[in-house]
Formats: C-alpha cells, sequence, structure tokens
C-alpha cells in the first residue's frame, strides 16, 4: 500500500500531512491512516508549501538562480527541506463498527491512500438510485455509490451548480438508474426537452422505456402522449403561488367558480358576467390568464396558442399521469413549446393531484405500500425562490418542501442560485449532490445548509470539475465525493446487461 505522507501537527478537525517525496496528494483526496483501533478516513481540503528554510533565504536563493548567477546552485536535500503539507479532517472512524470521529489518529502515523477493501463495509441499499463512482481527488476508487430512494426522494433532493458542470447529465443517470423498477413514481417537468431523447440519446433508449416512462409533449413523438390538459381541471388554487392576484380579482375567481362550477376560466375568457365582479376586475383578469394560459376568444369557441388546454378535450390526461406515477413510472413532460407560467400552472395541477391522493391515502392507512413520489423541477428559484414566496404566497412546491415527505412525496430541484431559496426551505432538502460552483455566497448557502460540516470544504467545491461532486445528505454517513458517468455511457451500460448489475455499494 503506498503511502503518501505523514502525519505531524493538528487537531481534531485540522489534521496536518507532510507529503512524502515523489507522491501528489491532491485536493480532496480521502486517505487512511490506520492504528490499533481501526481505520481513520481523512478528506484533504487544503494544500500549502513549508519548508526548513527561512522566507529570506528562499527568497535571495530564487533570485539567484532567476537572474543566472547560481551557476548549478541546488536546495541542500531538497526533498527534505522543501515540501506540502495537506491540510484535512478526519471524516470516519472505521473499526468495528463505523462511528463519527471523536479521537484523533496517532501522532507522526503514516497515510496512504484509501482502497477498495477499506470501504467493504458498505452496503447495498433496497431501493436503489444511482449517484457514480467513489472519487478520491481526481483518481476514481471502483466503488458505485447508491442512495436509497425511499429515504432520499422523499426527503427532497437539491441538485445546484453553475452552468454546464452536468446538473442534468446527473438527473437523467438517476432516472435511468431507476428506470422499469416501478419502485418510484417520478413528474419531470422539462423545460428543454432533453430527458426522453427526441433529438438524441435519452431515457427512451432504455430497454425497459416502454414500460417505465410516459412522455407528454405537445408535438409527440410515434407511441408517445399528447400533451393536452382540459380547462376544467383547473382549480382557483393551482395558481396560488404563480399568478399574482389582487384581493379584488381572488374574490372575482371566487364568484366565478362558484356561479360556473369546472367552467370558470372558460367564463372569463368568453366574458360572462357575474353579479359582484365589475368590468375592469373582468378585463384584468381575461388579460392574465390569456396571457398566462396563451388562450383567448376568437367568437366563437376558445382556442389555447400552444394546444396546451382544452375546453374539449383532455379530460383524462391528469388522471393517467397521476396513475403512472402511482404505478412508479417516470412521467416526462416536454414544456418547451409553452410559456414560463403555463408549465409552473402544468406541475402545479399535478403536484396538487399527486399530494391530495397521497394525503387521503395516510388518512386511510393504506400509505405504507404506496411507491415514493419525486418532482422534478428545473430553475427552482422561480416556484422555491423567497421573492416568490414574499410576493405571490405560498404554492404546492413549497408546501411539498415542508411537508411532503409526511405522505411520501418529495422535491427534486434543480438551481444555479441556490442563495435566493429560503433557508428553512434548503435546510429541508436533507440530501444535496453539489456539484462545481464559482460563486461564493453560492457555495456559502451550501455549506451552511448542508448535513454534514462542510466548512472547510469551500475550495473542494469550487475546484470540482464536470462531472464531479460531494454528495452530502442525512442518509450518509460522510459527504461522499463522486464522479458521475456521462448518461451515454451508463445508459450503453444498462443496455447490455439490464438485469445484471455490478457490484455495487451504498454509501450510508
Amino acid at each position: 500500500m503506498s503511502i503518501c505522507g505523514q502525519i505531524i501537527a493538528g487537531q481534531l478537525g485540522k489534521i496536518l500531512i507532510r507529503e512524502k517525496s515523489g507522491q501528489k496528494i491532491e485536493l480532496g483526496d480521502l486517505l487512511v491512516v490506520e492504528d490499533d483501533r481501526g481505520l481513520a478516513l481523512i478528506q484533504i481540503h487544503n494544500l500549502y508549501y513549508g519548508s526548513q528554510i527561512s522566507q529570506l533565504a528562499r527568497e535571495l536563493i530564487s533570485g539567484v538562480k532567476l537572474e543566472g548567477r547560481g551557476g548549478g546552485l541546488q536546495f541542500l536535500e531538497p526533498q527534505l527541506r522543501n515540501y506540502v503539507i495537506a491540510e484535512g479532517k478526519t471524516v470516519l472512524r472505521i473499526s468495528d463498527n463505523i462511528s463519527v470521529p471523536k479521537i484523533l489518529p496517532d501522532f507522526f502515523n503514516t497515510v496512504r491512500y484509501t482502497t477498495k477493501q477499506d470501504l467493504e463495509f458498505l452496503s447495498v441499499p433496497e431501493n436503489p438510485v444511482y449517484m457514480g463512482k467513489i472519487r478520491s481527488g481526481s483518481k476514481i476508487i471502483d466503488i458505485d455509490v447508491y442512495l436509497d430512494g425511499l429515504d432520499a426522494f422523499t426527503h427532497h433532493i437539491l441538485i445546484p451548480s453553475t452552468t454546464g458542470r452536468g446538473k442534468s447529465n446527473l438527473v437523467k443517470v438517476m432516472l435511468c438508474s431507476i428506470l422499469g423498477q416501478d419502485r418510484f413514481g417520478m413528474l419531470v417537468l422539462d423545460p428543454h426537452d432533453e430527458y426522453y431523447g427526441r433529438s438524441g440519446k435519452g431515457l427512451k433508449d432504455h430497454p425497459k422505456s416502454r414500460q417505465g416512462i410516459r412522455y407528454y409533449s405537445t408535438n409527440p413523438l410515434p407511441g408517445t402522449n399528447t400533451l393536452i390538459i382540459n380547462l376544467n381541471s383547473i382549480e382557483p388554487e393551482h395558481f396560488e403561488g404563480i399568478l399574482s392576484f389582487t384581493i379584488a380579482q381572488q374574490h372575482a375567481i371566487r364568484l366565478y367558480k362558484s356561479e360556473y362550477g369546472d367552467r370558470w376560466i372558460e367564463s372569463i375568457v368568453r366574458g360572462k358576467g357575474v353579479k359582484g365582479v365589475n368590468k375592469v376586475t373582468l378585463s384584468v383578469l381575461q388579460r392574465i390568464i390569456r396571457t398566462s394560459l396563451s388562450i383567448y376568444f376568437d367568437g366563437e369557441e376558445v382556442i389555447c396558442e400552444n394546444r396546451v388546454f382544452s375546453n374539449s378535450a383532455g379530460e383524462a390526461t391528469i388522471h393517467d399521469m397521476v396513475h403512472s406515477i402511482e404505478e412508479g413510472k417516470i412521467v416526462v413532460i416536454d414544456t418547451s413549446k409553452v410559456g414560463d407560467e403555463a408549465e409552473l400552472l402544468i406541475g402545479s395541477i399535478i403536484a396538487n393531484a399527486i399530494l391530495a391522493k397521497y394525503q387521503r391515502y395516510k388518512s386511510e392507512g393504506g400509505l405504507t405500500e404506496k411507491v415514493p413520489v419525486s418532482i422534478v423541477i428545473e430553475e427552482a428559484p422561480r416556484v422555491l425562490g423567497s421573492n416568490k414566496l414574499a410576493d405571490l404566497g405560498d404554492n404546492i412546491y413549497s408546501r411539498i418542501a415542508r411537508e411532503g415527505r409526511k405522505f411520501k412525496v418529495g422535491l427534486l430541484a434543480i438551481t444555479q442560485l441556490a442563495s435566493v431559496i429560503p433557508r428553512q426551505v434548503l435546510t429541508n432538502m436533507n440530501t444535496k449532490i453539489i456539484l462545481g460552483n464559482e460563486m461564493a455566497p453560492e457555495r456559502r448557502a451550501l455549506m451552511d445548509s448542508a448535513a454534514q460540516d462542510l466548512s472547510d470544504d469551500d475550495r473542494n467545491i469550487a475546484s470540482l470539475d464536470r462531472g464531479e461532486a460531494i454528495v452530502s445528505s442525512i442518509f450518509t454517513k460522510f459527504a461522499v465525493p463522486i464522479k458521475i458517468p456521462l448518461f451515454k455511457d451508463y445508459l450503453e451500460n444498462c443496455v447490455q446487461s439490464v438485469n445484471d448489475r455490478p457490484q455495487t455499494v451504498f454509501i450510508g
């Protein structure tokens, strides 16, 4: 086993290791110290130079060499006098049981790189969701990392990073790993039409896609479903937190709902009158609804420009979607051709229906046998951001973030700006799969709300390359560094051996 350094100083959360000459300890490396009590797993979060030569002497020697006056001048025994110091923290104690470190590893003990055998205590979860492989710095340890979906999905997952670090790739890998299992119901609101694979490799290419996925689009592919929702399926509460209405407008909506029942939206668009609603309020309501839903009245019938909403078709769409999700299917909705508000409204309608059903199951005592449900939302601050909550009030997504776990309903939120999500909502995201982020305020928001202490991992997060991540979860023993495979490579493995999983382990 290759020795890479030796402990020379430190304290419980800050172990100092002198790097061995010829070795290269990396930021994020997982290192192991052995003693008579077992193994201590140390993760490196900083690197800096050390030297036995004073700063003034080093400046003089470098100046002599730089100016070409040193001839063959060399540092005396350079491998002894000049070196690298790695700063890390003990994240795990591995012995007869796995525990949080409460003691220091032996002083002056040697340190080596972590091997696959060191992590043999890890086990396979009952409901696996694939993340990637264990990563030590930039080195990959051949151990697959899974989370238990029953816990992770229902307790919410946040995937934050800047553009281009692999958020969508990670979600596709996760969905691919559970497709066809019928263990989880997934609702995917896809504003870029990238998950199913209309113009390239996607979930449709999985060998179990036919039975495991339902795809809805205004421009459906052969064998898929047309996205069309009946206006009568929309209730006033579906707009909560999505559109902003004045008190007078809210009162008018209630009157229209009371007067016209399920046809309240059609009646507003047609300009039908209701006692207690003046023409100005009706005119404003018409404009808001026409703009947000892209519908208008042509003098004879209500027309939807983006073909999503109809007053004559799509009566069973929401029911069919919810039924598929309950059966453990992945429902992907292509919202790339609809407006932002219409997309959020579609998600609100389905999410309200799912939560209401699962609340009823819990009250009837039948929730235990139901599959957990997760709702994938891109650009999460649109519905979870503090400005939205303040300006528009509560919505179904924030309600699920607060209380959905009690009903086995969770969120999988994807964002570039975690810092604008309210602290109480961010804290409720009990699993965070953190990809690279150069913005200090975003890193700070994530470190402050992580399940493990990441206060020393600012540099680690900033240095994460594309496809590298740190999994911080209440269901893991420590913040696990991983390497996420490219979706096309992972899909190819699934196609080659759909029923033959490779050796897997579970971090938890």
